[in-house]
């Protein structure tokens, strides 16, 4: 007498001959690695099954897809320019003139600092 297959996990581990759900595994890993070196607090990973059922004269031919959709590793954040004569700066226009512009001094060399 044939095996039945009562469940969907029987099934599941049947397809191309235990290739897909060694598939679905690496899948299931690649997720939660990439989850796990996400950058952000919080990230999403997805894991698509699809399971086709084509049925001829008694006959069942199962297809079997999965993809999976990570989150993106490194996210940069939008860093603000403004434009003055052409080239861009990281001042705003209007308040470049609210803070005078401070004289740098020369640093102390080793000898002047010694002999204080």
């Amino acid at each position: 007498m044939s095996r039945v297959l009562r469940t969907f996990r029987e099934m599941l581990g049947l397809l191309s001959r235990g290739d897909f759900s060694n598939h679905c595994d690496k899948l299931l890993t690649e997720a939660i690695d990439a989850l796990e070196e996400c950058p952000a607090d919080k990230c999403k990973a997805e894991i698509t099954v699809k399971i086709t059922l084509d049925y001829e004269l008694g006959r069942v031919d199962i297809k079997a897809e999965a993809k999976s959709k990570l989150p993106e590793t490194v996210k940069f954040m939008k860093t603000p320019f403004w434009t003055i004569d052409g080239m861009l700066s990281v001042e705003h226009p209007n308040q470049i003139d609210m803070f005078p512009a401070r004289s740098a001094r020369e640093p102390e060399s080793d000898e002047a600092a010694t002999a204080s």
